[in-house]
């Protein structure tokens, strides 16, 4: 059963670089997925900067008119951006704010090619998943190959017997936004 036959996904969390990346189709591909959200009425979560291609994604979101809500530490403003007093942008105290808010304002969480903080992100929803904290869909778009080293690691930690079989299942991994999508039932 897919994750989208299971409840209506109406605002999805976005986590992805707060750069560009070396490859342009990273870039196209955050700008592709906020705009097909906006499109489909799906709101943006995102980690509220205006930079790399979270900035992407969340420009091409509100140029299709949808709804772009970031969440931003008071810490990261102006390295990442932020603008104070934008009307869907909360400025919290802590990361930890940060990503207890995002997951509270959003249905699923999409990974797109990002960092060391992308990483943490991810591996903390894929975590808080584990433990039952939650049950929202995880959907990793491998754009361009980014994530085959992920691939790697968990399926050497399940050889390894650290990961099991069913904690490999606890996100799905894409190739692309359109697949992505798919299996949020986020009709294009």
């Amino acid at each position: 059963m897919s994750p989208s036959s299971e409840r209506s996904v109406r605002a999805v969390c976005l986590f992805c670089g707060a750069r560009d990346g070396a490859r342009p189709e990273y870039v196209r591909a955050a700008q592709e997925f906020g705009a097909a959200l906006a499109r489909a009425g799906v709101n943006l979560v995102f980690g509220g900067g205006t930079i790399g291609i979270m900035g992407a994604a969340s420009r091409a979101a509100k140029d299709a008119g949808g709804r772009a809500i970031g969440v931003i530490p008071k810490s990261l403003l102006e390295r990442e951006g932020g603008r104070p007093g934008e009307p869907d942008l909360h400025v919290v105290d802590t990361m930890h704010e940060r990503k207890a808010l995002m997951h509270e304002l959003s249905d699923a969480f999409v990974v797109l090619p990002g960092g060391l903080g992308t990483y943490e992100e991810f591996f903390e929803i894929l975590t808080w998943r584990q433990l039952g904290i939650h049950d929202k869909p995880i959907v990793v778009v491998d754009v361009e190959g980014y994530y085959g080293p992920l691939r790697d690691i968990v399926a050497h930690g399940v050889t390894e017997g650290f990961v099991s079989d069913t904690d490999h299942d606890l996100c799905v991994i894409v190739d692309t936004v359109d697949e992505a999508l798919a299996v949020l039932g986020i009709a294009r």
